[in-house]
């Protein structure tokens, strides 16, 4: 299986979180994220991000959430 990119948004107050993590911890911004994954995958991440994503579920309300994100990133070839 090969290793895709991927990009994200996060917040300063994140990005600062993560910043700490990684000085604390010796490792790239790559594996911190990847540790989360995994720390989601895992049975108690697995609940904790399903409560989420259903406290969360129906607050998107710009439309087709797909088509709205192609728009922004099309915006990035200009």
């Amino acid at each position: 299986m090969a290793n895709k990119r991927t990009i994200i948004t996060i917040s300063d107050q994140e990005r600062r979180w993560l910043a700490g993590y990684i000085r604390t911890h010796r490792v790239s911004r790559a594996e911190a994220i990847r540790r989360g994954i995994a720390c989601l995958k895992s049975s108690e991440g697995s609940s904790i991000y399903q409560e989420l994503v259903n406290r969360t579920k129906g607050t998107w309300s710009k439309g087709d959430g797909l088509k709205y994100q192609e728009k922004l990133r099309a915006e990035w070839n200009r």
